[in-house]
């Protein structure tokens, strides 16, 4: 069955169901349905222990975020299928996040996302550590000969490097995707979506996330991490966090190395790796240039 059909043949519909795929999904297939009586989106994707996406943990987390006003809510799920609300709005891009006030929006939800959805969380949840998440990566290349395999050893040690300046941390719930096209308005506030990578996580890796997906500025990170911390930062936060956003746009670039070989969606992935090798070099010349 493919996933049109699937989403075709959900039990949910009353009267007759119009599906349209809906564009931007590079983990899962996504369509928007109608029928008589409802407007939703349904997302077509089993486990994909690959990227350690579980849809147990998605679908816990969507109900969560759902219930601490973050996301929309949960309609229906089954293997394979999660129905949610279809939020009639803009979809963010990163060009969106140069002006202050999309910025300050996001950075709210993010916000609540830490320090509400963990009240309102059910069943076992997982873990989202970004080291070993690229050690794991790593692995994975290694093991299917990929072409990535010779820049490895110097791409783990300096995660080694990153690991060891963020040191000790605080534990919240994070999102841990936090790529423009999660973030969606419409007209009258942000919505956050899509859970696949939901865990507990330092709150420096959505920061981190945020900034280096979203191409933000050096006065703007200041403006955020003064926002999710109400006081300035100070060298120790800048080393934990420059440590932090480095990591998070290297699991983005071995994420997409990996998705070269294995992913079956229709996606330039090889491009996607390139512009994110440009981000983590970025990412991690500032690291190395700042002192704690």
């Amino acid at each position: 069955m493919t996933p049109l059909q699937r989403v075709q043949n959900l039990p949910i519909w009353r009267g007759a169901v119009r599906v349209q795929p809906l564009g931007g999904g590079i983990t899962n297939e996504n369509f928007v349905a109608e029928d008589d009586t409802q407007k939703v989106v349904v997302r077509i994707g089993d486990d994909i222990p690959l990227h350690q996406i579980l849809r147990f943990n998605e679908l816990s987390a969507s109900r969560a975020a759902h219930a601490a006003d973050v996301s929309p809510p949960v309609i229906y799920h089954e293997p394979g299928a999660l129905v949610i609300g279809f939020i009639e709005g803009r979809t963010m891009t990163a060009a969106d996040f140069a002006d202050d006030e999309v910025l300050d929006l996001a950075l709210a939800l993010v916000v609540a996302a830490h320090r509400e959805i963990p009240r309102y969380l059910r069943g076992p949840a997982l873990a989202f550590w970004v080291f070993h998440v690229l050690r794991d990566y790593a692995a994975t290349l290694r093991d299917a000969n990929s072409g990535y395999a010779a820049q490895l050893p110097e791409l783990l040690r300096q995660a080694s490097q990153l690991e060891a300046a963020v040191g000790q941390i605080d534990l919240v719930f994070g999102h841990n995707d936090l790529l423009p096209a999660n973030f969606l308005h419409d007209g009258n506030r942000m919505w956050l979506i899509d859970w696949d990578y939901a865990g507990f996580n330092s709150p420096l890796f959505d920061l981190g996330g945020l900034a280096a997906n979203n191409a933000l500025t050096e006065d703007q990170e200041t403006r955020m991490l003064a926002g999710y911390f109400q006081r300035a930062p100070n060298s120790e936060i800048w080393r934990k966090y420059r440590a932090m956003k480095a990591a998070a746009a290297l699991r983005e670039m071995l994420w997409s190395m990996v998705s070269e070989i294995y992913s079956e969606i229709d996606f330039d992935f090889a491009n996607y790796t390139a512009r994110n090798l440009f981000t983590y070099q970025a990412a991690f010349a500032a690291f190395e240039n700042c002192r704690g």
